[in-house]
């Protein structure tokens, strides 16, 4: 293995941007959208747009620290270079406990589904096997993988299509509303404003993932202006679908109350407007999307575990390195697949419990490096810099803040015991604080 530590600059904006989709799922609304609408009191629709302007916040702010620092470290470098060494390692540490558990997740998910449909086969035979094929994947390179993003995206984005204009023909055959346009989805004044709150909590965890991107940044053609815009469009196009699969569901099954299992809603909405066909292509297009969610999840832990290496804040010698025909982290990404391996041991449920602690910790210290970074240190501090550096950065971090206490009691456990072991190895790292932890070299990455 050679010691590369230059990756090629191959990716431009619609690949960047099929990342995102890949890694976020756009199915992710049929999945969520039974449990949405007993939260929301079936106001699923009006909760997805509140969902999408919170989560805007942040995404902003990941463009405006991508301009400053366009490395692959993402949120890690962003508050080390602009808060401090030692927070940009405890965030660094936290999501390292999101993406190393989010291919575990989709890894589970595909043994589950599986299973059930083939029972025959074993738990294990499905998850290996998913495993292995997206760690060759990553291994072959991102030319290869941007490849198989555009199918997974395309057969999504044709789904969607389908399923809509079924839709539209089931309301003229006089079913649900009966008619294609409706306050009711965004609005019902029979409902109270804190419904429609608690959607939208529920809901902004069908946007984790769109900051992945930002992980890409050392392999992007011109970063500084591609990633920030790749950032937005990302959550912008895949809020607005959100919001369409929820509307027409709404339209063709109003009454949230008459779902026989709110987790199978899905199966209920498509199977009555498709007929069990496209069901099956639903099932089949299911199976697709966590093919590309552990690619993407995988491949952007792999950066973020090289960007550490690279700093010496983990081992270099083996985290730092570059395939030297690929030029991709591969000793990482073997790391990541051994450690996916646990999905053979542990539940979904619990695996998933360790994700969104991180994430939302993440997302608050990316929101408070923009001040920090462009406000304080910048002294970025005319109207429109109060307005752009301080107020909606701050908007954000409150609001990432609020949705990570808002989380289940298991998340917060777990989250914070991740958090002090991390803070146990910086502490040996830096000798009880008396060193600073190593520091990013950002002219190795720009």
């Amino acid at each position: 293995m050679s010691d590369i530590r230059k990756m090629d600059r191959t990716l431009t904006l619609i690949p960047v941007v099929l990342f995102g989709f890949s890694f976020m799922g756009l199915t992710t609304a049929f999945t969520t959208y039974g449990i949405a609408a007993e939260v929301s009191h079936g106001i699923v629709p009006g909760a997805m747009i509140v969902a999408l302007l919170v989560m805007m916040f942040t995404a902003y702010s990941y463009g405006k620290m991508s301009i400053a620092f366009p490395s692959s470290g993402s949120a890690y470098v962003y508050a080390q270079k602009s808060i401090s060494p030692h927070v940009g390692f405890i965030v660094g540490w936290a999501i390292l406990m999101d993406y190393l558990f989010l291919p575990m997740v989709n890894y589970l998910a595909f043994g589950i589904f599986f299973s059930a449909a083939f029972p025959a086969i074993p738990n294990y035979v499905w998850i290996l096997g998913m495993l292995l094929i997206v760690t060759f994947i990553n291994i072959k390179g991102l030319n290869f993988a941007t490849s198989v993003n555009a199918l997974l995206t395309i057969f999504a984005f044709l789904f969607i299509l389908i399923f809509i204009g079924f839709s539209i023909k089931e309301v003229f055959s006089g079913e649900g509303t009966t008619s294609l346009i409706s306050i009711k989805p965004f609005f019902n004044s029979k409902e109270t404003l804190s419904f429609i709150i608690a959607g939208a909590s529920l809901l902004s965890f069908c946007f984790l993932g769109f900051e992945s991107i930002t992980a890409f940044a050392e392999e992007t053609v011109n970063p500084k202006k591609t990633i920030p815009r790749a950032v937005i469009l990302v959550t912008i196009v895949s809020g607005l679908i959100f919001t369409c699969v929820a509307y027409f569901s709404y339209l063709v099954w109003p009454d949230y109350n008459t779902f026989q299992n709110a987790d199978s809603a899905a199966h209920e909405i498509i199977t009555l407007v498709g007929g069990k066909t496209l069901y099956s292509v639903y099932l089949a297009l299911y199976a697709l999307a966590v093919l590309g969610s552990a690619m993407s999840s995988q491949a952007s832990c792999a950066r973020v575990l090289y960007t550490m290496g690279r700093d010496e804040q983990l081992p270099r010698r083996f985290f730092g390195t570059l395939h030297p025909k690929y030029k991709t982290p591969v000793n990482n990404v073997l790391i990541i697949s051994l450690f996916s391996l646990l999905a053979l041991f542990l539940s979904l449920d619990l695996v998933a419990s360790f994700i969104n602690f991180g994430a939302f910790l993440a997302y608050a210290s990316v929101n408070i490096a923009v001040i920090v970074h462009y406000f304080i240190r910048n002294r970025e501090r005319s109207l429109k810099g109060i307005i752009l550096y301080l107020i909606v950065p701050a908007i954000g971090a409150v609001l990432d803040i609020v949705l990570l206490f808002h989380l289940d009691i298991h998340s917060k456990i777990l989250g914070l015991g991740w958090v002090i072991l991390g803070f146990i190895y910086l502490l040996a790292l830096t000798k009880g604080f008396k060193q600073q932890p190593p520091e990013l070299k950002l002219e190795e990455s720009v």
